[in-house]
């Protein structure tokens, strides 16, 4: 369909169709909220074009934008050559919407001071201007300099292979000197990058003066205005460019696309480690390789260290290469696949070609963990001072942060970590400078120390040390920092030594040598059954894996190595006390315990985004309840109310089309009330299978039931074949239920439609199919059962989180101590509870409704639905439809009703476009036509 200009409140908005009303209501209450820098929460159910409206609705703010600067310019420009330059007229005042905020100007100061200061900061922004301009020509020439470097090392590369070797056979010689007088012994020829560099500190280094560094400013590219957008998955990422490519913004905007090396690096030698830590080891090491060979050149140092084929720098890295990639980047709208086959065809990196375009870029789309962690953003040359940031899929925004913050280290890992680093140690200890040295014993004496706060002794096997006393135990920072005795380190100081000579890498890069070249029959246990030691570090890799994946990667182990997981929780130990905790969890042995860094204040980390960004905006198909993030985020952030809006639209079907209900009662008239101490009542599980079968009669086609948990779906399946209930299930529907494998669930999927269609054009006394799943499971999200896919949702129960669990109970009395407690509300701690068992309830019930004319309706099986502060935690377009029945024979009826109607007008449905057998998946597995 061709493009189409609407025009809402005087701001036109390209849209590639004629947009929806409530898509209209949503590009200008958005292009408010980025113009007045506000932070906007946005709601907009899934099947109303949420991606386009944040497409279009921030991209026109952008053009909007941009022209205003570029008026705004020339505007400043011809003043400075008029009205600046005879000094009687004075250029009109800038635009609201192009300056930054000034200081307010006091109260009855004179008008001729006022024109003063004005023109003052006029003159300075011309000035400025001017000298940017200027910069910019600076940029320009010296990066044709760098150019011509370059071609200039290519033309000398011969002559220095030639040095190279030479001085290979002088340090041959000198080394077989040194080792004939009893120095050092020889390393071998791959053993030599293992051995860490002399390490400058920040006292070191400030003493030196800011003088011994090249001024990199002069150098690095301006940073326009942008719009970050960030969602969970790169299958969404990749779906949001797909409608960018659609939109009518698709070919003059300039998109790139991050994502981590797993998905973006072209060397086949980095991409066949597997693991993601390991491919980011071997690429920084490989950048810093050819560094260093840069540096030597140019100093022309007579010592060289001598390089095996492997130790080669990234034939994929090349300064020029990388300039043209990220030239086609800008060019041309791409995906993450497109931009992968970009650098195969150019021999160039899309990863660092993708973080060279950055600057440039007017839209940038990353996933969450690259925007939330501070530490990866400034890596990835990531700017938020001034530009906008859109969170989508935000409904999970706060547990996001709070996981991508913590950390976890089993007494396995630190135990081999202390055994590691002190044979590194005893290998390269007269190689190693002083500092080096006092680092790499603080280490070893605080690895020492958190195994021995779990009960273990360093010095002995994990797996043979066992605990007769097993339980959880939740420490204060503080506390932990004392009982393990370990508060007198700097902690600060040996994260960053590790960040900076990256001994995690030079350790696993030891590990992995003596791994392959030492067997038990060397003598040295120690290191003997490296290999199988590092297998058993990451169980959750391989259970994530296909059978197929794992039968792939057997013999080839590549797991991380262990410091480098404890390096991240040594990172988290320097939070804020009261910001975060430490669980300590002893289980049978050693081994199988573990330390594990719980964030309480996600806020914390949150903050730095809120107040750099000029505007942020959070959205999401299901974003209720809000008060997650006004209360967990925004206000524990410092951001004041008035700043905040909030945006809930409602869905393009008509209200006619959805029919939630909640039952009080069963058909017996047994009240419906799944709490967790009546829940396992053999007469409830009997009332919910007979409920359950009477819905199955009124309902044609799929019919998806949710329980609350794995645990509870399996005792209420065993109880309802026991009865009999799940053979007269059966008979009206086929019984599908959510595998516990992510590798069955798109067979599992692909079975449920086929026998939803079958039924329908057979006619056969079976009218369809039931999937019965779980809450959080794998069905719940993401996974779309449109039309006769999903013709009824049925919530058993309310999914409340574990009450007992000590990570729960801490947040509960962290949010029971800061947050206040409103007049005749709950206490904030049990309204987190009662949030997430209603967010997770909302996702799954979205999963009927999925565009303009499909229908279904939601049976929400349980009385505690009914109450006021419940229903309010509803989707507004599904709260305002809810009907309480207290009677069963009441709800039966009005359902049949529904389905009977909706079925006789809907006999001639066309599906929509991007359906596939009507399943329509976001993410993870789609069917197959």
């Amino acid at each position: 369909m061709a493009n189409a200009t609407e025009e809402t409140d005087g701001i036109h908005f390209p849209f590639p169709f004629t947009p929806y009303s409530i898509q209209k209501d949503f590009m200008a209450e958005l292009y408010r909220v980025l113009e007045n820098g506000k932070i906007g929460i946005f709601e907009s159910p899934t099947g109303t074009g949420k991606s386009l409206s944040l497409i279009c609705g921030a991209l026109s703010w952008l053009r909007d934008f941009e022209q205003k600067q570029r008026e705004e310019e020339k505007r400043l420009l011809e003043a400075d050559t008029t009205a600046l330059g005879d000094g009687k007229d004075q250029p009109p005042p800038l635009s609201s919407s192009c300056q930054g905020p000034g200081p307010p100007r006091p109260v009855g100061e004179p008008d001729w001071v006022t024109q003063f200061v004005q023109k003052k900061e006029e003159r300075d922004l011309v000035e400025r201007l001017k000298e940017e301009q200027l910069r910019r020509k600076r940029r320009e020439e010296r990066l044709q300099q760098l150019r011509h470097s370059v071609q200039l090392k290519h033309a000398a590369k011969r002559a220095r292979q030639e040095e190279e070797e030479t001085e290979r056979l002088l340090q041959l010689s000198s080394e077989m000197l040194a080792g004939a007088s009893g120095q050092l012994e020889p390393l071998a020829s791959d053993e030599e990058e293992l051995v860490l560099a002399e390490y400058e500190s920040d006292e070191d280094r400030g003493e030196k003066g800011a003088t011994s560094g090249v001024d990199e400013d002069d150098l690095e590219e301006e940073h326009v205005t942008k719009i970050y957008y960030c969602s969970r998955t790169h299958s969404q990422l990749a779906q949001f460019v797909h409608e960018v490519q659609k939109s009518p913004f698709g070919k003059d905007t300039r998109l790139v696309v991050l994502g981590s090396r797993q998905n973006l690096c072209v060397n086949q030698d980095v991409r066949k480690l597997g693991a993601v830590q390991l491919m980011n080891d071997r690429c920084v090491e490989m950048q810093r390789r050819r560094l260093e060979r840069q540096r030597r050149a140019e100093e022309k140092e007579v010592v060289k260290r001598r390089r095996q084929e492997q130790a080669t720098p990234c034939p994929f890295h090349g300064f020029e290469q990388l300039q043209l990639l990220r030239d086609q980047l800008l060019a041309e709208v791409t995906d993450i696949e497109q931009l992968v086959a970009l650098g195969q065809q150019a021999q160039a990196c899309p990863y660092y070609a993708s973080r060279l375009a950055i600057p440039a870029a007017q839209l940038v789309v990353l996933p969450y963990q690259m925007l939330l962690h501070a530490a990866t953003r400034q890596a990835a040359g990531i700017r938020l001072q001034g530009q906008v940031v859109i969170v989508d899929e935000a409904h999970n925004l706060v547990d996001t942060i709070a996981a991508i913050h913590g950390a976890e280290v089993s007494g396995a890992q630190l135990c081999q970590a202390h055994s590691q680093l002190l044979q590194y140690m005893d290998r390269y200890g007269k190689r190693l400078k002083a500092k080096n040295l006092m680092y790499i014993k603080q280490i070893l004496y605080v690895l020492e120390k958190l195994v021995t706060v779990l009960g273990g002794n360093i010095n002995q096997n994990p797996n043979t040390q066992t605990f007769s006393q097993t339980g959880t135990e939740l420490k204060s920072i503080n506390d932990f920092l004392f009982q393990s005795q370990i508060d007198n380190i700097n902690l600060f100081k040996v994260r960053r030594y590790c960040e900076k000579s990256m001994i995690s890498r030079k350790l696993f890069g030891f590990t992995e040598r003596q791994g392959a070249a030492l067997t038990p029959a060397c003598g040295q246990p120690g290191l003997a059954g490296f290999q199988s030691f590092l297998q058993s570090l990451q169980p959750g890799v391989a259970e994530a894996l296909t059978p197929v994946e794992q039968e792939q990667q057997v013999g080839t182990p590549r797991p991380a190595s262990p410091l480098m997981l404890i390096e991240g929780f040594l990172a988290a130990l320097t939070t804020a006390n009261q910001d975060g905790r430490v669980i300590l969890s002893r289980q049978g042995s050693l081994s199988e315990s573990s330390l594990r860094f719980l964030l309480l204040n996600p806020a914390v980390h949150f903050a730095q985004v809120v107040r750099e960004c000029r505007a942020l905006v959070i959205a999401g198909g299901t974003m209720q309840p809000v008060s997650d993030f006004r209360e967990q985020l925004l206000t524990c952030a410092g951001v004041e109310a008035e700043r905040v809006v909030e945006f809930s639209c409602g869905h393009v079907i008509p209200p006619d089309n959805i029919l939630p209900l909640v039952l009080c009662s069963g058909p017996s008239g047994q009240q419906l009330e799944f709490t967790f101490q009546r829940r396992e009542l053999p007469e409830l599980m009997h009332e919910a299978g007979r409920t359950l079968l009477n819905l199955c009669q009124v309902v044609p086609g799929g019919v998806v039931c949710f329980f609350p948990s794995y645990e509870y779906q399996s005792r209420v399946l065993t109880h309802w074949k026991q009865r009999g209930v799940l053979g007269s299930l059966a008979s009206r529907k086929k019984i599908f239920q959510e595998p516990k494998r992510a590798s069955q669930v798109e067979q599992v999927l692909m079975e449920y439609a086929k026998c939803i269609q079958g039924c329908g054009q057979m006619g056969s006394k079976v009218t369809g199919a039931l999937l019965l799943a779980v809450v959080g499971g794998k069905m719940s999200e993401g996974i779309n059962f449109s039309d006769d896919l999903g013709r009824c949702v049925v919530m058993v129960g309310m999914p409340f989180p574990n009450i007992k669990s000590p990570e729960l109970q801490e947040k509960m009395a962290y949010l029971d101590r800061t947050l206040p407690r409103a007049p005749g509300r709950l206490p904030p701690g049990k309204v987190l509870v009662e949030s997430l068992c209603m967010k997770a309830v909302n996702q799954s019930i979205g999963r009927a409704i999925r565009h303009q004319r499909d229908f279904a309706s939601i049976v929400l099986l349980d009385q505690r639905y009914s109450r006021p502060a419940v229903l309010a935690k509803l989707p507004t377009w599904i709260r305002q439809r809810v009907d309480v029945k207290a009677s069963f024979g009441q709800a039966i009826a009005t359902l049949r009703k529904f389905h009977r109607e909706k079925a006789s007008s809907s006999s001639s449905l066309v599906l929509p476009p991007g359906t596939q057998n009507g399943l329509s998946c976001r993410e993870g597995p789609c069917l197959k036509k």
